[in-house]
């Protein structure tokens, strides 16, 4: 047997980069001054409301630092990252946490296992299977089965970051749930907050994606159960701010929402660590905050979504793929139709599932 440290990895490039929204004077005029939204002029239709915010927006950012920009990506199911690509987040995660959208808790309908795909899955195609993957990143004193190419782990050693113990990984029947890898942001919540509009290959990613996986005591990740941090916190307090910080990483990489009551709870925890950084994602996916939000930004986001109701009407419509889609006689879908995603538009023409 061998005793060899392995890296996990899993495909995914992402970045968030968070910047304030300037050209006051226009918005003033438009909205007053507070983040209650003033009613449009009767001289202006909702579609030039919507225009010249949408101007004012891009005027303010010509004029911006390169550091006041603000960009996101989606998170992307890929094996082609490159091997030296950074793995450094920067910024902060209150920071972050004020980017991540607001809403209540989705219905759970639909949820299983299996729409993340086969468990422990080798994303990555490295020859190991995530949990084994993990179980190298996070073990010290690791042996592996022989044969095995370093991927099976037999034994090793934990400091539990949930509990602050020592624990003796040995892999066995009744053994190996003494150590257990948790979901930082658990598949269930996540379902009820954006990831049932993730196509297939990217909620695959998301459950394999080590930004969100910890080798952890098996009885504290049961406790967990799919508990968010509303409702659940590690007993070890001394890690709470590195535990909500990963898991508002992980929200806006892959553009999932938080409750209200769950962004308060994180909110509070990093009250005690207002400059917690972000933590590394190991599969070279980039989470990066520049700036705060301004109440400025805030009341333009509303004012855009009451000016443009047709908007609202396209998100309210959702294809999982274009088989959907053709199912429900829409395709081909056409930027603007209700439905539309850059997700069955994989050339870009503006016309999904030609």
């Amino acid at each position: 047997m061998q005793a060899r440290k392995r890296r996990a990895g899993c495909g995914g490039t992402v970045m968030v980069v968070v910047g304030g929204l300037i050209g006051l004077g226009l918005l003033g005029s438009l909205f007053g001054g507070d983040d209650d939204v003033a009613e449009p002029a009767s001289s202006l239709s909702p579609t030039a409301l919507a225009t010249a915010v949408t101007e004012a927006a891009e005027g303010a950012e010509a004029e911006a630092a390169p550091t006041q920009t603000t960009s996101t990506a989606a998170a992307k199911a890929t094996d082609t990252a490159s091997d030296d690509a950074s793995s450094k987040t920067e910024g902060t995660a209150a920071k972050l946490l004020e980017t991540l959208d607001i809403k209540g808790r989705a219905a759970k309908t639909g949820y299983s296992r299996d729409e993340f795909g086969a468990s422990w899955a080798d994303v990555d195609r490295n020859g190991c299977d995530t949990r084994n993957d993990i179980l190298s990143r996070d073990l010290t004193k690791v042996t592996y089965k022989d044969g095995t190419h370093d991927c099976v782990v037999l034994t090793g050693r934990l400091s539990d970051p949930y509990t602050a113990t020592k624990i003796s990984f040995v892999r066995g029947q009744d053994t190996s749930t003494a150590v257990q890898i948790d979901h930082v942001v658990a598949l269930s919540d996540a379902w009820q907050k954006g990831a049932q509009k993730l196509d297939e290959d990217t909620r695959k990613a998301f459950a394999n994606d080590p930004l969100n996986l910890l080798a952890v005591d098996g009885p504290a990740n049961q406790a967990k159960e799919d508990g968010d941090a509303a409702t659940w916190l590690p007993p070890n307090k001394a890690y709470r701010c590195q535990y909500v910080a990963r898991q508002v990483a992980v929200k806006a990489k892959y553009d999932l929402w938080v409750t209200q009551a769950e962004h308060d709870a994180i909110a509070r925890v990093l009250k005690s660590c207002p400059d917690q950084s972000l933590p590394d994602d190991d599969s070279h996916g980039t989470v990066k905050v520049t700036a705060t939000v301004t109440p400025s930004a805030k009341a333009t986001k509303k004012a855009l979504a009451k000016a443009t109701p047709k908007a609202t009407e396209a998100e309210s419509v959702y294809y999982a793929n274009c088989t959907a889609a053709r199912e429900a006689g829409a395709a081909p879908v056409r930027k603007g139709d209700p439905g539309y995603s850059t997700r069955l538009d994989r050339d870009g023409d503006g016309i999904g599932c030609e």
